[in-house]
C-alpha cells in the first residue's frame, strides 16, 4: 500500500520529533478516538488539532472550537448545551450549544484545563453517553460529535491538586500526542 499523504496545512518542520507527532496525527485521524494535545503556547495545538479533523471521516462536517479560558463560568453549560427561550434571564431566544453544532464533526476544546472543576462533571457526562439536556429543555439531545482537546498545562499536577477530574482526563486522552517546542527540534528551524 502507498503511504497515505496528510493535508497538514500550517504544520512544518520534518525532524524525527515532528515525524513522530505526524504518525501519531495519522493514527488519530483513522480513529473515532477522542485525542489531547499538550505543548507548549505556540507549538501549534490548534494545527495539529484541525489536521486530525481535516485527514478524519468527519472532514465534511462542523469542526467547533470551544476556548475554555474564555468562557465565563456561569454561561459555560448554556454555551455548549444550548438553551431554551426564557431559560434563564437574557434568553430571549432558544440557541443551539457549540455540542450540538458539532454533530458528526468535531468539537476542539482550546485549553481544556482552563475548564472550571464545577463544570468538568457535566462535560464528563456528555463524554461518556453522548447526550445532554439543553438548560431549560425538558428532553435530551444527542450529538454525535469527536472531542480533541488541547492544553499547556500539566494536566497529571492538576489532578493531584484536585483541579483537573481524572475520570476526564481518562475519557480525553485516549489517544495523546505531545508537540515539543521549536527549540527542541533544531532541524526544523530552518
Amino acid at each position: 500500500t502507498r503511504p497515505r499523504v496528510l493535508k497538514r496545512e500550517g504544520i512544518i518542520g520534518s525532524s524525527p520529533e515532528m515525524a513522530q507527532c505526524m504518525d501519531l496525527l495519522a493514527k488519530a485521524a483513522d480513529t473515532d478516538a477522542n485525542v489531547l494535545i499538550t505543548g507548549e503556547t505556540g507549538t501549534g495545538k490548534e494545527r495539529f488539532a484541525r489536521a486530525i479533523h481535516e485527514n478524519s471521516d468527519r472532514s465534511e462536517n462542523a469542526f467547533v472550537v470551544v476556548d475554555c479560558a474564555v468562557l465565563p463560568e456561569n454561561l459555560i453549560i448554556s454555551t455548549l448545551f444550548g438553551h431554551e427561550k426564557g431559560a434563564f434571564t437574557g434568553a430571549d431566544r432558544t440557541r443551539e450549544g457549540l455540542i450540538r453544532e458539532a454533530d458528526g464533526g468535531t468539537l476542539f476544546l482550546d485549553e481544556v484545563g482552563e475548564l472550571p472543576v464545577s463544570q468538568q462533571k457535566a462535560f464528563l457526562r456528555v463524554l461518556q453517553e453522548r447526550r445532554f439536556r439543553p438548560v431549560g429543555g425538558k428532553k435530551d439531545t444527542v450529538s454525535d460529535f469527536r472531542v480533541i482537546a488541547a492544553t499547556n498545562k500539566d494536566i497529571g499536577a492538576m489532578i493531584k491538586t484536585e483541579a483537573f477530574r481524572e475520570d476526564l482526563l481518562f475519557r480525553l486522552q485516549s489517544l495523546s500526542i505531545h508537540i515539543p517546542p521549536l527549540r527542541d527540534r533544531g532541524k526544523d528551524i530552518k
